[in-house]
């Protein structure tokens, strides 16, 4: 086999299995779509031309993949140039089809899982080294053909050339922005953007009490922040309030003891009381949101009020000075800037203080929150912007530690994380680095 990924094995073909079958095809490579019957992976197959986002463009890209069945059909996944394991977030099914895969022995393959949770080296413990050399996690963001991010994390035995296929042919054959992280519970993006959004849930209510209103909690952290204009009721309704849950248990099962995190991970009482009856969000026609659709074809927007928890007409929110701006809003002396300093300084800090744990240095943090959570600026990038001497000296008011990279800045005399116009970025060794291609 060569160096360069020309024929991949996608096991699995639910949705996250079926875009990376689909992206992989579109690509030029020769693909090989197993599920639980091949029947299933056939309607995987059919299912990508169809709707109003097809993953495939061309129609007769469908003759490049080949379906078939786990049962049946999985020694053929033998001679394949990269296996990507795809199926259902279980570890015990996971391992299961792992020891399948190295009784069969792949030599030359490079193999991955697709997992977004489960740390990798649960899923190859105790397995052959033949397996373990060969073994990383490539996570992409859903829908793969849509999202840039693929985070890919190596196992501990893994050999370097298996980081630098995948990556090449992330980078040039599928067109991603790939980043490189540690086997930490998240990995990069989904460890931030969760407690961004976990910790929000929670740290909403003062605001709300201070009568900040829901949807100005959602212009806050939009357009002034860099944000998606969904901010954060509006991304938590797309992703669902049951997935939130799943989220916020796994983190409480696999955070570090100490970790920020773990005082966010249960949703507050009125978002539980809202799970437990169904509303999770868009998914089941309303969560802190609803459209209504009257007689005549006019809709109108309604917000699920946590305050007195009832429906009630959505508002139209102005965001004006200094409100507007991330550099004003951290610092207003008021309900709208003591929130926006809590929650999104908070994420800004939290994400400070994770490097090295989740990832070697901060532009794979940057690159990861704005290729997989849409930000503008990634954490580091944003900081520059607010100013991170503003942050230093505020928590040096309150007696509160640095996080680890703004120490790092402050010991080297610096006054921001990037310098020469983004080209070169601060390390942990206080020098800084050429900024490494994406």
């Amino acid at each position: 086999m060569s160096d360069r990924i020309e024929s991949v094995a996608v096991l699995g073909a639910g949705t996250m299995g079926s875009g990376i079958a689909a992206a992989s095809a579109e690509a030029g490579c020769r693909v090989l779509l197993l599920d639980v019957t091949r029947d299933r992976a056939e309607k995987a197959i059919h299912a990508m031309t169809e709707g109003r986002a097809p993953a495939l463009a061309d129609p007769a890209m469908k003759e490049q993949i080949t379906p078939g069945s786990l049962q049946d059909d999985l020694a053929s996944i033998r001679g394949h140039d990269w296996i990507c394991e795809a199926i259902i977030e279980d570890l015990a099914t996971k391992r299961a089809l792992f020891e399948k895969i190295a009784a069969l022995g792949t030599d030359g393959a490079v193999i991955s899982t697709n997992t977004s949770g489960i740390p990798l080296r649960a899923i190859t413990e105790g397995m052959p080294s033949s397996l373990c050399q060969s073994i990383a996690v490539t996570h992409f963001f859903n829908p793969v053909k849509v999202m840039k991010l693929l985070e890919i994390i190596p196992g501990a035995e893994a050999t370097p050339d298996v980081v630098e296929r995948l990556a090449t042919f992330g980078r040039e054959q599928l067109g991603k922005g790939v980043v490189y992280a540690k086997d930490t519970v998240n990995f990069i993006g989904n460890r931030i953007g969760c407690f961004w959004m976990l910790s929000g849930l929670h740290k909403a209510k003062a605001a709300l009490k201070d009568g900040v209103a829901m949807e100005e909690i959602d212009a806050l952290m939009g357009a002034p922040v860099g944000i998606p204009g969904t901010g954060l009721y509006g991304l938590i309704d797309l992703i669902g309030l049951d997935v939130m849950d799943l989220v916020g248990k796994n983190l409480a099962g696999n955070l570090p003891e100490g970790d920020l995190g773990r005082a966010f991970t249960d949703l507050p009482s009125t978002e539980r009381a809202m799970l437990e009856r169904g509303q999770l969000g868009r998914k089941s026609g309303g969560g802190f949101y609803r459209m209504l659709k009257a007689e005549d074809g006019s809709r109108s927007k309604e917000t699920f009020d946590l305050t007195d928890e009832s429906w009630r007409p959505a508002t139209k929110v102005p965001l004006a000075p200094p409100h507007d701006r991330a550099e004003t809003l951290l610092f207003a002396d008021d309900a709208k800037g003591r929130f926006a300093a809590d929650l999104i300084g908070g994420a800004l800090l939290y994400a400070a203080d994770l490097v090295p744990e989740i990832a070697d240095d901060i532009v794979n943090i940057d690159r990861a929150m704005r290729w997989g959570f849409n930000w503008q600026r990634g954490p580091f990038e944003l900081l520059d912007l607010i100013g991170p001497e503003h942050m230093s000296k505020a928590l040096a008011a309150d007696n509160k530690p640095l996080p680890r990279m703004l120490a790092v800045l402050e010991q080297a005399g610096a006054t921001s994380f990037y310098r020469d116009d983004g080209a070169a970025y601060l390390g942990l060794d206080g020098d800084y680095h050429a900024v490494p291609p994406g």
